[in-house]
């Protein structure tokens, strides 16, 4: 049995622990906010793309003379999974739930025949899946130290990925990240990003004819240079989706780390304290009999 010295110190310990879960917790919460507004400014900017994208290609008349980055390059043989993971820890199944998709679906992909290479984003990720799809690896992508995401850095992993599908390393590529739903939902989603999943027409495009337009130059320009955009702002997208689930996560993993600290002081104060009138009584004990014995 433990001594009362022991249970002291243990009890100082958990209290320590439960300041900086607390401290974390608040921290996050304020990282929140920021990162959520950021994720949700950035959804209709690429809604609206998928909706300028759906129309452009509804137009283009020859599917042969159509951007590969929309048709493909007619194989599907190698696939690329861009996995975008945290660079930290303690938050929850943020990173895990991630790689676990993207473990399934290369698994999926092998056991069919398909050859897979990984680029990860964010240092969780690649820990995770390097034991498995160490040798499927071929680039990597850290942010330490880096305290805002912007455009720029999803256009440097957009412009690795093109030029990786521009070299015929890969066939098909896929977006792995998780939707920010709220402060106790994240979801791991799967985008194919090349060929680009291009949304069928919605709303008042698919009610009735919509307003003509001419393009300069032609329909397939504009859309190989939209699409090359498309694949930068689905990144960024990605990213900002990341950045407010991580600190969600975050947020409620601490909050239930800090609930369960004071569940756990509880339970040893009060075993403290039985010890204690344990200790105590059996000292009486010991006493009055020594007294008698006189």
């Amino acid at each position: 049995m433990a001594s009362l010295k022991d249970m002291r110190n243990r009890i100082a310990s958990v209290k320590a622990t439960r300041k900086i879960t607390k401290a974390m917790q608040m921290v996050a919460a304020a990282k929140l906010r920021r990162a959520q507004e950021a994720a949700q400014a950035a959804r209709p900017y690429a809604e609206r793309m998928d909706g300028v994208l759906a129309n452009l290609a509804s137009k283009v008349a020859d599917k042969n003379s159509a951007p590969t980055l929309l048709v493909g390059n007619g194989k599907d043989q190698v696939h690329l999974l861009i996995v975008m993971t945290a660079e930290r820890g303690l938050c929850g199944g943020f990173n895990s739930n991630i790689a676990k998709l993207a473990r399934q679906d290369a698994q999926k992909l092998i056991a069919a025949g398909k050859t897979v290479k990984i680029y990860t984003v964010g240092r969780k990720g690649a820990d995770s899946l390097r034991r498995e799809f160490g040798k499927s690896f071929v680039d990597r992508t850290e942010f330490q130290g880096v305290k805002q995401i912007t455009f720029d850095h999803a256009q440097g992993i957009a412009n690795k990925v093109l030029a990786m599908f521009e070299a015929g390393e890969f066939d098909v590529a896929t977006l792995y990240f998780s939707e920010f739903k709220s402060v106790i939902a994240q979801k791991p989603t799967a985008l194919q990003l090349i060929p680009a999943k291009i949304p069928e027409a919605k709303g008042e495009v698919a009610k009735g004819p919509s307003a003509v337009h001419e393009y300069e130059p032609s329909e397939e320009e504009v859309l190989g240079d939209l699409l090359q955009r498309n694949v930068s702002t689905q990144v960024f997208r990605g990213l900002l989706e990341n950045a407010a689930s991580e600190q969600g996560s975050r947020m409620s993993a601490m909050d239930n780390a800090t609930r369960n600290a004071g569940d756990m002081i509880n339970k040893l104060t009060i075993k403290y304290n039985r010890q204690r009138q344990a200790n105590i009584t059996k000292e009486l004990i010991e006493i009055i009999s020594g007294a008698e014995a006189l």
